[in-house]
Parts: structure tokens; sequence; C-alpha cells
């Protein structure tokens, strides 16, 4: 069917307002008669139609024959180039457009990774510095738990040589007890043999007795002394213990706290890999995609190539075919 109102009768009109005017009907000429409107292959049916319908002639002339041969192949041709040329002119823009859609997609997706790169970054370098921060804490805890053990070494040593010197001074005041009790056994035996040599010796006893009570008094204020130091010692072996096992739970939790921080950090710089090279992928395919098309921009035009190729030759068609009539007119008898 036409489009634009395009009728067989308007063709008709628009051919006959040619010939009349001396100028060949094609398809061109009928189609700018019409002022640039109707389709060349509805022109060319109708066209075709009104040859049918003319009376034939008993000899038509040769060039005439020939002249309407040329130009319907001409304008077969050039038909035939111009649906070619929409046809991949139409894909090309279709796939301009699609490439262009992927490049901004591309584009964005760039974008995008290198934002999330950036973050990334900036999270590994905070979780780095926090890092450091903490390696720098736990060197400091582990020379303060150094510095606790070895005083609590030291003050272990001392409770050590202040429970021996208990010990002494336990063995001291047993020896001497036994040495009495061993003493007043002998003066018991010796006073009922000599009574008077008794009391001298009870007398001297007695001396020797206050001054045994009263270094047992020393002694036994050193022990009570030595108790409480010995207590005092107690209290803060457990207090430094308890300490030590406090530091030593703090140092497991920094430890774990770093375990934490370098498992984030490998999954940090996990994703930035994964990100390096998702961008690389998104480039090489950018690549491809422009590589493509340039391919098509250089198919378009060897295809334009082509087309004023034919359009050159329909032209050297025609060329020829008028030579050809002019040679038959010449030849042919008045």
């Amino acid at each position: 069917m036409a489009r634009g109102g395009i009728n067989k009768a308007v063709v008709q009109r628009a051919r006959q307002a040619l010939i009349a005017r001396g100028e060949h009907p094609s398809i061109d000429a009928v189609r700018i008669e019409l002022g640039n409107t109707g389709s060349k292959t509805t022109i060319h049916r109708y066209l075709k139609e009104l040859d049918a319908q003319l009376p034939v002639q008993s000899a038509p002339a040769l060039g005439e024959t020939l002249g309407r041969y040329v130009q319907q192949l001409a304008d077969q041709l050039n038909e035939e180039a111009e649906a070619r040329v929409a046809l991949a002119q139409a894909a090309f823009d279709a796939q301009i457009e699609q490439m262009r859609t992927q490049l901004s997609l591309a584009e964005q997706a760039l974008v995008a990774a290198d934002q999330q790169q950036q973050i990334q970054a900036s999270a590994l370098q905070s979780q780095s510095e926090r890092l450091e921060t903490t390696l720098a804490s736990l060197q400091s805890e582990q020379l303060r738990s150094a510095s606790l053990n070895q005083s609590l070494g030291e003050l272990q040593v001392r409770l050590d040589d202040k429970t021996e010197q208990i010990r002494s001074l336990e063995d001291k005041h047993r020896n001497a007890r036994d040495a009495l009790e061993h003493y007043r056994s002998a003066s018991r035996e010796q006073r009922e043999q000599d009574q008077r040599r008794h009391e001298a010796q009870v007398q001297q006893l007695q001396v020797e007795l206050r001054q045994m009570q009263q270094g047992m008094v020393v002694r036994q204020e050193e022990l009570t002394r030595l108790h409480r130091d010995n207590e005092r010692l107690s209290v803060e072996n457990r207090q430094q213990q308890a300490q030590r096992k406090q530091l030593d739970e703090q140092l497991e939790q920094r430890d774990a706290q770093v375990q934490g921080l370098r498992s984030i950090l490998a999954q940090a710089q996990g994703a930035s890999e994964e990100l390096r090279r998702q961008w690389d992928n998104d480039r090489q395919a950018l690549e491809s995609q422009r590589e493509l098309t340039l391919e098509q921009a250089r198919l378009i035009e060897r295809l334009q190539d082509r087309l004023t190729l034919s359009e050159a030759r329909s032209a050297q068609l025609a060329l020829a075919a008028e030579e050809r009539e002019k040679q038959i007119n010449q030849t042919s008898p008045p």
C-alpha cells in the first residue's frame, strides 16, 4: 500500500507531466515531481503497472527499450543499495546505542569500583594505624609484664630467705628448749645428791635462765616480726599473682584483638585485589567494545564505498546506454 497519500492516479499524473515536458519518467523524476514524497518501491510498482497498461507497439525503438531497461536497472540498484544502507545504518545505530549504554554502565561501574577501592584503602589505612597502636600497646604491656615477673621473682627469693630464717630460728628455739629440759633434769638429780652445790648452781642457773629467757623474748619478738613480714610478703605475693593473672588475661585479649585485626586486614587486602581484578576486566571489556565499534565504523565506510561504486557503475551504464542510443539514432535511416 502507498504511504503519505501516494496512489496510482497521482503517479500516473506525475508521469504524464514528465512525458509532456519531454523528460523520461524515471522513479527519481516521478518522486521529485511528487515533491520528494512516496516510496521508490511503490512508485516503481505503479510505473510498472502503468507501463503494462500501455498498448503494445509493433516495433518499439531499441534505444527506448534499452534506456528503459537501463533506467529500471539503475532504479533497482539504487533501491537495493539504499535498502541495504538503511538496514546497515539501522543495525549500526542500534549497535552504537547499545555500546553507548554498555559504555555508560561500564563507566558507572568503574567509578563505583574506584570509590569502593578508595573506601577500602581508607579503611585499610585506619585498620593499619589501629594495628600499629595496638602492637605498641602490646609491646608496652609485655615489657611491663616482664618487669612484674622479675619483681615477683625477686619477692619470691626474699620470701624463701625469710622462710629459711624462720625455720632456722624455730630450730634454735627447739634446741634451747630441749637443752633447758635436759638441764632441769640434771639439776634435779644433782639437787638430790648435793643440796648446797645445787643451790649455788640453781642461783647461777637462774641467772643464766634469765639471760636465756631474755634471749628467748628477743628471739620471740624477732620471730613475731618475721611472721608479720611473712604474712605481708604472702599478701604481696597474692596481689602480685592476681596482677599477673589480670595482665595475662589482658595479654590474651590483646592477642585476640591483634588476630582479629590481622584477619580484617587480610579480608580488606583480598577485597582490594578483587576490585583491582574487576577493574582490569571492565577495562578490557571496554577496549574490546571500542575495537568492535571501530571495526563496525570501518564496515560502514566499506559499505558506503560500495554504494558509491554502485552509483558510479549505474552512471556509467546510463552513459553507455545514452551513447548506444545516440549511435543507433545516427545509424538509423531518416
